[in-house]
């Protein structure tokens, strides 16, 4: 049973309060998504790009532990400095053999008074802090070194002062700006920060308030996280009279041990709604990953210098001021999930934190009103990425090592609504039943849980659970930018009188991209008044899909239920196709062609007969016929072989027959073949004698000028043939005799020194 407890410390019944509330209040919804204020906060609360200083530091050390302790006192009172002194003790694990660290602190915030321990001396340069340990240490030893630091009276965008509040803000690296620390989110860390203030403030961070002491006007807070951290995620957030409720969630494996969630909160704020659903929204995601898994949690509002959302700090989430929004709070609690217990591994996967909140936005929307309302949210998503695309992909392994600026990193368009619509497609894909279970054990990992995770870890978790290689599914989603674009076409035939079919080709022309494989459906609607929905999984272009029914079908609906909702998509109905023809080919091979083409699919397909252009040629000839494959979706190959005997060039055409007599042409092919002439020739003229036409041949064994001419005995030039230019290769030449009376004529080819001459008889 779950307790709240109000601030004067009465306690009430969970349920009681709910009834209460939701009959006694309204509360107003945001116009954003939370995902969108999650977004807005990244990008607009550092327009520079980060600094990856970590490219330069050999990481050759585990952080296992930061003790913090600050004194921030003076920041909560008039005229609220942001300077304070600190002292901080780091644990780490020796990866490497090493004598001395290296970490991030930047310089114009932090100033390094000293260190201790195992640090003997240190120098601080261009925000890098080197610290010479007293002894080289080997691989496996831990050690402690200690380190007095303060922090600096300027702004910084992730120490924060103002009229008696204080807190913090990190992403993606802000932590180096108010702690010495190894800032990357793959190392996480315990933390213990004891902080002193005012006895007039309150003040939440990490983790369990393991201890509050106070004397006279001063409060001591000592908290402590048992769970590593990731240093971007480590806060502190405080204020004078700051309010406070706490929600006490009843563990669901171990009953009788109560969770508390704290609410923070600005006087004229009203958190009751969110206090009132937040018992069922952790038994909601505890059901469907895995039990809420840290000692507490919690919500704090900030002021105006936190304006654009929500932070999903470990275990005390902040938000923007009076922003206590169902939608932002069912995202930002997510990441106490995906962000939080599992924590991207590097800046490339960061979608596993931001697509993963952003999707269980709709996750918490279909449990609180079913799938419809899920599907409405993922199709707003989808929407508004194919709006706004910036057209680079959700992750690029480069910014593993080099991050992009944040407005990359945490575009709204990619990193928020593509990725969800991802997860999405994934849930499309698997099916209901793997994919919860892919989450449920992505979430139990004992590998991810508590500690990092990369794309590939998730990949592998996916293939894993449902036994398959799902790797193409994340090559084309996570690593390639945009979308298909399909413009599909179908057709209906009738095959007898009882006996149709009918055909669906799925096509994609996108040219910014690769091809998506995916599993399609195609909905058929019938004269009958009912429809099929069939699921095929289409793995390449231009893929040709039929199916025969008994009865006739009216049209064709691709992806009835949008479940491919990143796409474009047409749908155009045209006449029964019978060959796809993928290509069609000529080489030459001395005196012989070979022609090889292949088709994607083919329907009722008799044959091709195969059709010549002869290179002086006006009329296309017959030259043979290969016999087809009738109805089939699997690829064809066909090859036919033409002897050539006089050199030139040759065009060759496919004419594809169906059944029915049908036919249709492809596109010609032309190729050079035969043997070239070794020498210049001038050939007989056939017929000979001839009445009033004859034909004269030559060969050419290089490209020429030549000049064929006829005269008669008197040696007087009566017709010039042809005079041009040829390229090597065999010609022939009709002469025409009809204005010319009978006799004996000299025909002659001429070209440069070469002069060649036979005799003809004309006989009329």
């Amino acid at each position: 049973m779950k307790i709240f407890t109000i601030p004067n410390g009465f306690h009430v019944y969970g349920i009681i309060l709910t009834i209460l509330l939701t009959a006694t209040l309204t509360y107003p919804q945001p116009v954003k998504k939370g995902s969108e204020f999650c977004s807005q906060k990244k990008i607009e609360s550092s327009l520079t790009p980060i600094d990856e200083i970590n490219a330069d530091i050999k990481h050759s050390y585990d952080v296992l532990n930061y003790t913090l302790n600050l004194n921030i006192y003076n920041c909560f009172l008039s005229p609220y400095p942001k300077s304070y002194t600190a002292s901080e003790v780091i644990t780490i694990k020796v990866d490497s053999v090493l004598n001395s660290i290296k970490l991030n602190a930047v310089n114009t915030s932090i100033g390094i008074d000293a260190v201790g321990l195992s640090g003997v001396s240190f120098t601080h340069a261009n925000n890098v802090l080197t610290i010479n340990l007293d002894r080289i240490y080997n691989v496996g030893e831990e050690l402690d070194i200690s380190i007095n630091y303060h922090h600096n009276n300027i702004s910084d965008e992730a120490f924060y002062v103002s009229n008696g509040m204080v807190f913090t803000d990190c992403e993606p690296q802000g932590a180096r700006k108010w702690f010495p620390c190894w800032d990357h989110p793959s190392d996480k860390a315990t933390v213990d920060i004891t902080l002193k203030v005012p006895a007039t403030v309150k003040l939440g961070s990490n983790g369990r308030l393991d201890d509050s002491v106070k004397i006279a006007d001063t409060i001591w807070y000592n908290w402590v996280s048992r769970d590593p951290v990731a240093t971007y995620l480590v806060l502190l957030s405080g204020k004078v009279n700051y309010n406070l409720d706490i929600v006490y969630w009843e563990s669901i494996s171990t009953p009788g041990v109560f969770i508390p969630i704290r609410f923070y909160y600005n006087n004229g704020e009203n958190p009751a709604n969110m206090e009132s659903i937040i018992s069922e929204m952790t038994d909601f995601y505890s059901e469907t990953f895995t039990e809420h898994p840290f000692e507490k949690n919690g919500f704090a509002s900030l002021n105006n210098q936190f304006p654009w959302g929500g932070m999903e700090n470990q275990t005390l989430t902040s938000i923007c001021p009076d922003c206590w929004y169902e939608s932002l709070i069912a995202h930002e609690y997510a990441h106490q999930w995906f962000g939080d217990m599992i924590t991207c591994a590097t800046w490339a996967d960061i979608w596993l934190n931001e697509g993963f909140a952003t999707y269980i936005e709709a996750l918490w929307l279909e449990h609180l009103y079913g799938y419809t309302s899920y599907k409405s949210e993922i199709n707003g998503n989808a929407s508004s990425y194919l709006s706004n695309n910036p057209g680079w992909a959700i992750s690029n392994p480069e910014w593993a090592i080099e991050p992009p600026p944040i407005n990359i990193l945490f575009n709204y368009a990619i990193t928020y609504l593509k990725s969800s619509c991802v997860l999405h497609l994934l849930r499309y894909v698997l099916g209901d039943e793997d994919f919860f279970e892919v989450l449920t054990t992505y979430a139990n990992e004992p590998g991810l849980k508590y500690k990092n995770a990369t794309t590939d870890d998730f990949n592998n978790i996916v293939n894993i659970v449902t036994g398959q290689d799902y790797n193409w599914f994340f090559d084309e989603w996570i690593y390639q930018p945009n979308h298909p674009q399909y413009q599909n076409q179908f057709y209906i035939s009738q095959q007898s009188a009882s006996l149709w079919e009918a055909g669906f080709l799925a096509k994609q022309v996108q040219t910014n991209t690769g091809f998506y494989k995916m599993p399609i459906e195609i909905k058929i609607h019938f004269a009958t008044g009912s429809d099929s929905t069939i699921r095929v999984m289409n793995d390449v272009n231009n893929q040709l899909f039929y199916w025969s029914f008994n009865r006739q079908p009216l049209s064709v609906q691709f992806d009835p239920s949008n479940n491919i909702v990143l796409k474009t998509a047409t749908l155009t109905q045209v006449p029964p196709m019978p060959v796809e023809l993928v290509s069609f080919t000529a080489e030459t091979r001395g005196n012989f062609v070979m022609l090889k083409w292949n088709t994607a699919s083919e329907i009722n397909n008799n044959g091709f007969e195969i059709e010549r252009l002869h290179p002086q040629g006006v009329d296309w000839e017959k030259i043979g016929f290969v016999d087809g494959r009738g109805t089939t979706t699997v690829n064809q190959f066909y090859s036919f072989t033409n002897f050539i005997k006089d050199y030139g060039k040759y065009s060759y055409r496919l004419k594809q027959i169906d059944f029915d007599g049908s036919y249709e042409y492809s596109n010609e092919v032309t190729v050079n073949a035969g043997l070239i002439p070794a020498d210049f020739a001038l050939e007989q003229n056939y017929p000979n004698p001839f009445n009033p036409s004859t034909n004269i041949k030559i060969a050419l064994p290089k490209t020429s000028e030549i000049k064929l001419s006829v005269y008669n005995t008197l040696g007087e030039l009566v017709k010039i043939v042809t005079q041009e230019i040829l390229p090597a290769g065999d010609y022939t030449f009709e002469f025409n005799g009809f204005d010319l009376p009978s006799g004996i004529y000299i025909y002659e080819l001429k070209s440069g020194e070469v002069r060649l001459r036979n005799k003809m008889v004309l006989q009329k």
